[in-house]
């Protein structure tokens, strides 16, 4: 195996990352990566820069992905310097849900010229979080009819999930709906390009397509959603499913042009970009969670049973390797927060300090944060800026900071929103604990990593060791990993892992003294986390509902 390779590719929600990978163990020989031409669209679609789109929708142009994924795989096979026939297999992951109306070929609608004006026709980001009513419609069903389904899912539904953003174009434009042949995530996509045959991964299709002890839900409980809807899986996701770490087809003539590479290669089944990470930094065995802290944070552990625990995104067998159950929770923005603190809310001195001392805001107000002792600020933030995830799966909510004063720094502003990241955290964790899934070391991957003082915090805050990677390029390494595995190189995930996977273990320990100052804090974000987020004030929907009828006023 020393002188085989795979290609792994990372499709994230602002560009995608390719890296050649030997086999062997787990070298990155050549890696690249390429921003999406278009990025993520929230305001506008880009044919029509005058029209206002929805609140709450992220879109985005599918022929993004493919333009920047050519570049990024040409350049990270350029830059490893392997021989082309030596790159035996290609594995890939992908935002999820983000999901594609195309035709029967795979081609987007929204590349029709009668459809390239209409929002339904494009990409659905997994951020997309316009199906927020189609959302609750479903939940409120499926409650009704007690859906043996629903304790998958932590008994609550996320617009996040394919099924709402489907309905929500079935509802919305009828049209679009009508002449979408398939609705495809992403992952399964881009694998059926590259391969001509579609199949779903089993693992996405459990967490975000509603797949579950070998079916999909009943065409009456869809049909009572919405009349007319209870034939979607019938007609429009037929495709057949395979497990993770299988292949799925081979790569063809067109697209081993496109990307320099052999013909006939090893295609594996796509995978959910998160899930990809438990592979990379060696947490595929059970107990041992990971931790993609990023814009947004994703947390996936296994565990050898099925366990009922409220607020998941969902509970899927095989979610990572055979034979074992995986738990997914998450928080909807955690980098973003910190960005959009520092994009909008930093006095320009701020920022000529940090420049006059050569550091970026970020390091510069969490060097400043770092100097003080705990609660010494007064603070206490919620992270919702971009809704909740997990465990209250509700994204009519939204962030806020009490205990603003006329001496309040943004310094402080700056620390009080990474501690409310980290009681997120701990809030996922603990209900995980409660009921009975095993977490006993927690490996952290992502951009996030570079702040040293905010792992420190999440480690105290949850009183778990945590644990890191040196893999530059994690996705794509986690998306080679299973491409070997798909290729023959290996019998089974967790071989491949050892192999080929990076962590060094506890690099980060609580410490017990500074736990139980921030226990303190805890119990009161858990007091704002209960009022604000289980009914008993419901303001921030009432605010939300405010703002979009002020909204639609102007359109």
């Amino acid at each position: 195996m020393s002188d085989q390779y795979i290609l792994g590719v990372d499709f994230g929600t602002l560009s995608v990352r390719s890296t050649v990978v030997r086999v062997s163990d787990g070298f990155e020989k050549g890696t690249a990566a390429v921003r999406y031409k278009h990025g993520v669209m929230d305001t506008h679609l880009t044919v029509s820069k005058n029209e206002l789109l929805p609140p709450d929708f992220a879109l985005q142009v599918p022929s993004d992905y493919l333009e920047s994924f050519q570049k990024s795989a040409q350049e990270a096979i350029l830059n490893s310097g392997v021989v082309v026939r030596h790159i035996i297999g290609i594995g890939i992951d992908f935002t999820s849900a983000t999901v594609l109306a195309t035709d029967d070929q795979g081609k987007p609608l929204c590349e029709y010229p009668e459809f390239s004006d209409r929002p339904h026709a494009y990409a659905k980001l997994w951020k997309h979080h316009g199906a927020n009513e189609q959302a609750q419609r479903l939940l409120e069903v499926a409650k009704q009819r007690k859906e043996p389904w629903l304790p998958r899912y932590g008994g609550l539904l996320s617009s996040e999930l394919l099924l709402p953003k489907v309905l929500e174009t079935f509802e919305k434009d009828p049209e679009i709906y009508k002449n979408t042949v398939h609705f495809v995530d992403a992952l399964d996509w881009m694998s059926w390009l590259l391969t001509g045959n579609l199949v779903y991964a089993s693992a996405d299709s459990g967490f975000k397509r509603h797949y579950q002890d070998g079916k999909y839900p009943d065409p009456e409980y869809l049909e009572k959603v919405s009349p007319g809807f209870g034939r979607v899986y019938i007609d429009k996701m037929s495709a057949p499913i395979q497990p993770l770490g299988s292949k799925s087809g081979n790569l063809t003539q067109e697209w081993a042009q496109r990307l320099g590479l052999e013909p006939g290669i090893s295609v594996s089944v796509g995978n959910i970009d998160a899930h990809v990470t438990a592979a990379a930094i060696k947490a595929v065995e059970p107990g041992i969670m990971t931790a993609i802290l990023g814009t947004s944070a994703c947390y996936i552990v296994s565990g050898p049973e099925f366990k009922e625990v409220p607020g998941m995104l969902g509970i899927t067998y095989g979610g990572v390797s055979d034979g074992t159950w995986c738990f997914e929770a998450g928080q909807s923005a955690f980098g973003d927060i910190l960005a959009w603190y520092i994009q909008n809310c930093v006095p320009e001195e701020y920022a000529e300090s940090a420049k006059n001392e050569n550091l970026n805001l970020h390091d510069y107000l969490t060097r400043k944060a770092s100097t003080q002792e705990i609660g010494e600020h007064g603070l206490l933030a919620l992270d919702w800026h971009n809704g909740n995830r997990s465990i209250l799966c509700d994204h009519n909510l939204s962030g806020m900071v009490l205990g603003l004063s006329l001496t309040t720094r943004a310094e402080d502003i700056y620390r009080a929103l990474m501690e409310s990241c980290a009681f997120g955290a701990r809030k996922i964790i603990e209900t995980m604990k409660q009921h009975g899934v095993v977490i006993k070391e927690i490996v952290a991957a992502g951009g996030l990593l570079k702040n040293k003082w905010l792992m420190q915090l999440i480690s105290d805050v949850t009183r778990i060791p945590l644990s890191i990677t040196e893999a530059t390029m994690v996705g794509a390494l986690g998306s080679a990993i299973y491409g070997s595995v798909a290729a023959g190189c290996y019998e089974t995930l967790q071989q491949a892992s050892d192999a080929m996977g990076s962590k060094i273990p506890n690099v980060y320990k609580p410490h017990e003294d500074r736990s139980v100052r921030y226990d303190e804090l805890y119990n009161e974000y858990l007091t704002l986390h209960d009022y604000f987020g289980e009914g008993t004030n419901q303001v921030m929907s009432r605010l939300k509902k405010i703002k979009e009828n002020a909204i639609q006023g102007k359109v």
